[in-house]
């Protein structure tokens, strides 16, 4: 009886390995070309003195004081596509050029596509404030979904997850959590106008407003002025305010409302 058992298990346990065996990462031959760009970029930091030097001096002297170049702002995108498995194929193929640093599937799946401290490419032409190359700042968060569509509760409790570590990882200030619509106002609307901003402000992630009860605004307001300091491009003032009243308002209608001003004027204050 003992024998039989052992028997038993030694064959789970073989019929286990050939599963494991003919199920290979279907991003296998990706992920070498991933290690080699990797390990290239690597030999670039380890010249000594720099590659590409403009120092004149008889001999090399190297600091002691440095460190890694830091993110200092979240992009948060919507894929745009029908599933996860078509955006990890879209971010590993060289001919898209585009990528970003995680994935995270409707069910709750995270992909950590790319070191935090290496460029992605998702955010593309777009500004935030004084900003203008959010690629080489930011850390790009893409959420499975294909613009039309509610944001699963499981994919939020991973994004909510994912944020809180990356603020403590990279001490990264409340308000540089944004969206793509945001930087780039004339050429995308992600995350979507059903994506729930106020529930990650409530965690520290991004800007909120306070109750706009008995907001006075002053009649010389500047709504323009006031979309340049919360950080918009107003070269398009018309698509900036649309992507600020998506934002932090969920409203997808053309012009301003007298609680859209409201809230404006705080925030820029």
């Amino acid at each position: 009886m003992h024998t039989l058992n052992r028997n038993s298990w030694l064959a789970v346990l073989v019929s286990i390995a050939l599963i494991w065996a003919c199920s290979p990462n279907p991003y296998k031959v990706t992920n070498r070309v991933h290690k080699k760009q990797v390990r290239q970029f690597a030999k670039h930091l380890k010249q000594f003195p720099p590659a590409q030097s403009m120092s004149t001096a008889p001999y090399w002297v190297g600091t002691t004081n440095f460190g890694m170049r830091k993110p200092n702002f979240v992009i948060i995108h919507h894929t745009a596509q029908n599933s996860c498995d078509q955006t990890l194929r879209t971010f590993t193929l060289p001919r898209t050029k585009v990528s970003s640093h995680y994935v995270i599937c409707k069910d709750g799946t995270i992909h950590h596509m790319l070191n935090d401290y290496l460029r992605a490419q998702h955010a593309g032409v777009g500004s935030w404030g004084y900003d203008a190359d959010l690629n080489s700042s930011s850390i790009g968060i893409e959420l499975d979904n294909n613009g039309f569509e509610y944001f699963d509760d499981r994919q939020l409790n991973s994004l909510l997850t994912l944020l809180d570590t990356l603020k403590k990882r990279h001490n990264i200030p409340a308000g540089n959590f944004i969206g793509h619509g945001d930087i780039a106002p004339t050429r995308k609307n992600d995350p979507n106008w059903r994506f729930p901003w106020k529930q990650l402000a409530d965690r520290g992630f991004g800007k909120w407003f306070a109750d706009t009860t008995g907001v006075e605004v002053p009649e010389a307001f500047d709504k323009v002025m006031a979309l340049r300091l919360v950080g918009y491009s107003v070269s398009d003032s018309v698509a900036a305010r649309q992507s600020f009243k998506r934002h932090w308002l969920q409203d997808t209608t053309a012009g301003w409302t007298p609680e859209a001003i409201k809230i404006l004027y705080q925030l820029s204050r």
